[in-house]
């Protein structure tokens, strides 16, 4: 208790210092956690260009445009209205918002729910509104650019929104959508001063985009917000570049009601003095004959291109820079590229996700989760940036990286990715928890798990020397010992890469899961990608931090030992001796050892890890073993029996290698089969009526472990895992219903879509918010296609020479 309260104090006293003294936010903060909202739908943009999140029912409502870095504000000037005439006349005008604000009240608001349905499936979303009484029918369909193996478009901070109209009546109809926006994401910043706005068109190749230019001129990362209209035959664009969203709003209604059109003024506005807020409207129209059919395409784009974290130290370009530079004007061409291309985005995301989509075999919930899971890749505090074009490789190995002979010319040709362990967990690349999400980067954007790999590689074999205390211990070490992975790569309220392990709680050097985490997944991208000048370049350093792990093996039988503390992923819930979770990692990575060797030729290394597998396996098995299950741990207090539902951690890696049979087979299949037969039967079933997936502890008798506040916790992303891992082992149904039970608590019940957490408890208790974990679906899918003989299982690589 006393160790308990000691912790609490340091947390405390270092939170006050950090919030109320130095005003800086916390890397997590646990005195103010972001509150549930169930509103959130489907996010808008490409990868790690920043991210504009709208809620179910059309509101903009989630901000990441400055890196890692959330505002949850609804910005009520940011709506689409529809203005319908006939014969001349117009006789409807609604705002698409079920909202009643207080501002714009000169607005006809309060669209009934009833006659709007919203349907997800990232990166797209479908909004239908049957317009009561008018038998006109509007589809609103949101793109973003959000496609498996591209690498240029996926970058790209744009959302387009296609209008569908369907005309049921006898009589031509015409139709304007006004898209409004305010200048600004709805905080203070909105108000102090110097923003503007300017009409703009854009034409290339014959097409012609118009629209209106937002201007925020803040003195860190300032932006530009693009809302544009494409200009076809027979649509017409008009617009109104300023208005106040503060007021009635009544000049921009009747200047719409009149005709269905804006005045579309020409020249700039004046910049906003401070205390003023600002917006500015597009307007597309055109003429829907009887019973026909039209379309209406407008898009969003802003265009922050040059960025520095808290710092300030360093100036960022990020990735969309290299097609549209860096100079602060590209919102008009990012504007005409979305509009011109979106129908090529959607066929290649249709092809992307109709055979699994259209496999009757699979469930529904299954698809849902499968491409919704993924809003995470890039509204994860998502940043992916270019290399400076001054960069060397000796500015990017540090003192001891010169062995990463491809580090540069990967980082210059795929820059750098980064995204946050969650939204509310504000570290960069959080590794432990990595290990389960990369399975959606190497399987849909492979390069940019090879760039974070080689990142991770040059902070594992360099160090930082400052002393820091750590919070939960109160001992004093330093920041990044030399060959072991850190834990993260920054804060991105400090200057990630540069200053890594931002995490405070524990000195991570003495985590026994971070160095195996990395040699496996260095050969689960190898075996995936067949790039074998990464495995060479990866090979030293997998040494390295295996050498490094050696110390953790105190009895030198072949099996790490945990040291009597939270010293893995499992940050808060105590391990002792062997346990099944890290043993089980430190085999798997032992066996991936032996093959990259076997591969690499490199015989001395095969033999010695060959050695240490085999006295390795036989103590793994004689310590931890009961007959039915691998024990939590060998220490033999009143929880060391408990049936931990991520036991088998090493082996679902092992099986997405190939490395789970004949000469590899590291656990005996039979114990394997039996031990995931008692999750089922223990951890999901007899837990919340089997309905809430599984529960990370459970003791023997069908309760809950109650020891640490993490061990009665559900993980969603390790309950995806271990799914993964039922199915590769032939458990297929076992796998779909452990795995359902998240998919409805969190989606369904709890109401957290496009936000799912890292953890919750039986009684509705939940912890994180938009967690990075759960991309561990993606292996679910990977076991999927290796049982049916898919692609994602490759052949044995052959061969590769240790020297290039």
């Amino acid at each position: 208790v006393l160790s308990y309260l000691s912790s609490v104090c340091r947390y405390f006293r270092w939170w006050y210092k950090k919030t109320r003294i130095e005003k800086k936010s916390a890397f997590i903060d646990l005195l103010c956690a972001v509150p549930l909202q169930q509103i959130y739908g489907c996010p808008l943009g490409g990868i790690g260009g920043g991210t504009i999140t709208r809620g179910w029912r059309g509101e903009f409502c989630r901000w990441q445009l400055n890196p890692g870095i959330y505002h949850y504000e609804t910005v009520i000037a940011d709506q689409f209205t529809v203005c319908l005439r006939c014969k001349g006349q117009t006789v409807y005008q609604q705002v698409l918002s079920v909202e009643r604000p207080s501002t714009l009240q000169g607005w006809n608001w309060g669209y009934c729910g009833h006659y709007a349905f919203y349907h997800a499936l990232y990166p797209r979303a479908w909004t239908v509104y049957e317009l009561p009484g008018q038998n006109v029918v509007l589809t609103c369909r949101q793109v973003s650019p959000v496609i498996p193996h591209d690498y240029k478009d996926s970058s790209l901070p744009v959302g387009v929104f296609i209008w569908e109209v369907e005309n049921g009546r006898d009589e031509d109809v015409d139709v304007s959508i006004m898209f409004s926006m305010q200048n600004g994401t709805g905080t203070k910043e909105d108000r102090s001063g110097g923003h503007w706005n300017e009409p703009f068109a854009f034409e290339n190749e014959g097409e012609r985009v118009v629209g209106v230019l937002l201007h925020h001129c803040t003195h860190v990362n300032p932006f530009t917000f693009a809302i544009a209209a494409w200009e076809k035959a027979g649509t017409g664009v008009t617009h109104l570049t300023a208005f106040d969203p503060t007021g009635s709003g009544k000049e921009v209604w009747q200047d719409l009601l009149q005709d269905g059109r804006l005045d579309s003024p020409t020249g700039k506005s004046s910049p906003t003095v401070s205390g003023e807020v600002t917006a500015a409207a597009v307007c597309a129209s055109c003429r829907v004959p009887a019973r026909g059919h039209r379309t209406l395409e407008l898009a969003l784009a802003w265009d922050m291109p040059r960025v520095h974290f808290g710092s300030k130290e360093k100036l960022h370009l990020r990735r969309y820079t290299r097609f549209f530079g860096s100079g602060g004007n590209a919102a008009p061409a990012l504007s005409h590229h979305a509009l011109t291309h979106y129908e090529e985005w959607e066929k290649k995301i249709e092809a992307w996700q109709k055979p699994i989509l259209e496999n009757s075999q699979l469930p529904s919930w299954y698809k849902s989760a499968l491409f919704n899971e993924l809003y995470f890749v890039t509204d994860g505090g998502t940043i992916w940036v270019e290399l400076p074009p001054d960069c060397c490789a000796e500015d990017l190995r540090g003192p001891a990286g010169a062995g990463l002979s491809h580090l540069l010319p990967v980082l210059r040709e795929y820059g750098r990715f980064a995204y946050l362990e969650g939204q509310e967990y504000r570290m960069y690349n959080t590794y432990d928890v990595h290990f389960y999400a990369s399975f959606a980067l190497v399987m849909l954007w492979p390069k940019l798990q090879i760039s974070l790999q080689y990142d991770i590689a040059v902070t594992v074999v360099n160090e930082d020397v400052q002393p820091r205390q750590y919070l939960m211990c109160g001992q004093t070490a330093q920041v990044k010992l030399k060959n072991v992975v850190p834990h993260d790569v920054g804060d991105p309220g400090d200057e990630p890469w540069q200053r890594v392990n931002a995490y405070l709680m524990h000195d991570t050097a003495d985590w026994k899961d971070l160095n195996l985490k990395f040699v496996l997944q260095v050969y689960r991208d190898y075996y995936l990608t067949h790039d074998s000048l990464y495995l060479r370049d990866m090979w030293p350093v997998c040494q390295a931090v295996m050498e490094s792990e050696m110390k953790f093996d105190t009895d030198n039988d072949g099996l790490i030992e945990n040291g009597g503390f939270a010293d893995q992923t499992y940050d808060a819930w105590v391990v002792n001796g062997a346990s099944a979770y890290c043993g089980g990692l430190w085999l798997a990575a032992v066996c991936t050892m032996c093959k990259m060797a076997e591969v690499l030729g490199d015989a001395e290394i095969q033999e010695k890890y060959t050695g240490i597998l085999s006295k390795g396996k036989e103590a793994f098995e004689r310590m931890l073993w009961n007959g039915k299950y691998y024990n939590y741990d060998s220490s033999g207090n009143e929880t060391s029996s408990s049936i931990m539902s991520d036991r088998c951690a090493g082996q679902w890696f092992l099986g997405a290698c190939g490395l789970d049979q004949g000469e590899f087979e590291v656990f005996p299949k039979s114990h394997v089969i039996s031990a995931l037969k008692t999750i089922f039967e223990k951890n999901v079933m007899s837990f919340a009526g089997g309905t809430m997936g599984a529960v990370n502890g459970m003791r023997p008798d069908g309760v809950p472990d109650t020891s640490s506040v993490q061990s009665d916790e559900v993980w969603i992303g390790v309950v995806y895992a271990l799914a993964a891992t039922m199915i590769q082992e032939g458990l297929v149904e076992e796998g779909f219903r452990t795995a359902e039970g998240c998919y409805r608590t969190v989606w369904e019940r709890l109401g957290m879509a496009f936000q799912t957490p890292e953890a919750y408890r039986e009684k509705k208790v939940y912890r994180s918010l938009a967690y990075m974990r759960p991309l561990s679906i993606w292996s679910m899918q990977l076991a999927l296609e290796r049982r049916a003989g898919g692609a994602a299982a490759p052949e044995q690589p052959s061969q590769v020479s240790i020297h290039p």
